[in-house]
């Protein structure tokens, strides 16, 4: 088991194009092109998603492996969860590997089936800034379940090595360059809104407001519906905004039409999600 610490980024129109040249600018380093096919499992129940845990199987070329992730916490943006892999012979699922982890004891393993996919070419390259080793990882592709599919284009930026803060700096790089919005929305989450299953809109739970404010952002883009903050969030992060120097892109974010989704892409929102990260909200 380990921890994996990762800031997602999905990316707008023109996005794969923009956050490849942006990697390009990074000088020489060696870029690695994969096509992963990846099988989520669940029960009729969803008793997987119940526990806010996702598993699957990853074709990767001739190689396969075994995924289990639980959904963690977010800490400065960053998904910090905990992570179990196992390489497998083959496309089937081992569930003799499942029987020591958390989640043996509230699912009945024996009812799991793969309920979608996620589907996508991933170009990978290893970034160093300050001391951190960084892997950028560059997907492009569809969620697909049952007959219906969604694009899919996202930046990953996951820490191997080094300080945490330095995966925040390096995401800053990226505003003015590169349409993209920070998501807490995962490629599970993706995949089980487009199943029908799960209720995304009951996930803004978080006591943090800057956390509620950005899984707020990422169910509007997953379901075109504006997720609900609390008026006593919403101000103390007007009060994170000011002292941040960021008053002018809070009041616009406020202003925008909460039945469209183009203005996620928009630089304003990045700036001000990545400033408001900069400490927490009190």
């Amino acid at each position: 088991m380990a921890e994996e610490l990762e800031i997602k980024l999905t990316l707008g129109k023109g996005g794969i194009d923009a956050a490849r040249a942006w990697l390009a600018g990074w000088g020489s380093g060696e870029t690695t092109r994969k096509r992963l096919v990846n099988r989520y499992f669940d029960t009729p129940e969803q008793a997987l998603n119940h526990e806010r845990a996702a598993l699957r199987v990853r074709q990767a070329d001739a190689h396969y492996i075994q995924t289990l992730k639980t959904q963690g916490e977010f800490v400065d943006g960053a998904h910090k969860r905990q992570e179990w892999e196992w390489p497998l012979p083959g496309a089937d699922l081992n569930l003799g590997l499942l029987a020591d982890t958390p989640i043996a004891e509230n699912v009945n393993l024996a009812r799991l089936a793969v309920i979608f996919e996620t589907n996508f070419d991933r170009e990978t390259r290893l970034l160093t800034r300050e001391g951190a080793t960084i892997e950028c990882a560059l997907d492009s592709g569809t969620v697909v379940a049952g007959s219906r599919q969604r694009a899919l284009a996202e930046l990953e930026l996951e820490l191997k090595s080094g300080d945490s803060t330095a995966l925040l700096e390096l995401a800053s790089q990226l505003v003015g360059q590169v349409p993209a919005f920070l998501n807490l929305v995962s490629k599970a989450e993706q995949g089980y809104y487009l199943a029908g299953l799960g209720e995304p809109a009951s996930r803004v739970d978080s006591d943090e407001p800057v956390t509620a404010w950005l899984q707020a952002l990422g169910i509007h883009w997953l379901t075109g519906e504006a997720g609900q903050v609390c008026r006593e969030a919403l101000d103390a992060l007007h009060q994170v905004a000011t002292r941040m120097g960021l008053e002018e892109e809070w009041r616009w974010a406020l202003a925008q039409d909460d039945r469209a989704t183009d203005w996620l892409f928009d630089t304003r929102l990045l700036r001000l999600q990545l400033g408001l990260l900069q400490r927490p909200a009190r």
